[in-house]
């Protein structure tokens, strides 16, 4: 069959170093979906500092576009782990979209405008060692005080795992959010 050069969505350009995976098609594509094709770029994918309540605002009024805009990004996520948080704080929110919602998802798509020609390089190494990176937002959803677990893992100079994800049950301790974000980066580290 030769060489990988696209698979479900994925280019793979291979260099003598490793390989870069780009999904710049399907990043066109649901820009053009989306209707932004011509927007102005974001520098980043979300503003961190405002936290996104559950009943904040109007719903909107086609929550299926909703639906398929954010699946689409969760897809993206493939090739860029720089929108993984904010993807992620925009699915909490598919039950019952509002309107400051899918101006979060509007603001990613501007941020995915302005790096389309981002790749994620995968490098071969002779000496692989494991490193892992967690933080946490200490209760940080305004409607259920959850924390959020974040966590990237490197395999030699490759990125090959990464996770934002809600924490199931409150924390009553910033060190207890901290603990259960560390033990979900050892549980992927292991799988690794």
């Amino acid at each position: 069959m030769g060489p990988l050069h696209y698979f479900f969505g994925v280019d793979v350009n291979r260099i003598d170093t490793g390989f870069f995976l780009s999904q710049t098609k399907c990043a066109e594509e649901l820009l053009d979906r989306a209707g932004m094709v011509s927007c102005k770029p974001a520098a980043t994918p979300i503003d961190t500092k405002g936290k996104l309540s559950s009943t904040s605002g109007a719903s909107v009024s086609d929550p299926s576009e909703y639906y398929s805009i954010t699946g689409a990004l969760q897809y993206l996520t493939i090739t860029k782990p720089d929108i993984v948080y904010a993807v992620q704080q925009a699915c909490l929110h598919m039950h019952d979209p509002c309107e400051c919602h899918l101006v979060v998802v509007k603001r990613i798509l501007r941020y995915v405008r302005g790096t389309t020609a981002h790749r994620l390089h995968l490098r071969g190494t002779s000496t692989p060692t494991i490193t892992a990176y967690s933080d946490v937002d200490w209760a940080g959803c305004p409607d259920t005080r959850c924390s959020t677990s974040r966590y990237c893992i490197y395999l030699g100079p490759a990125f090959v795992s990464w996770s934002s994800k809600r924490q199931a049950t409150v924390s009553r301790s910033s060190a207890d959010a901290e603990y259960r974000a560390v033990a979900n980066a050892v549980a992927e580290c292991i799988w690794l």
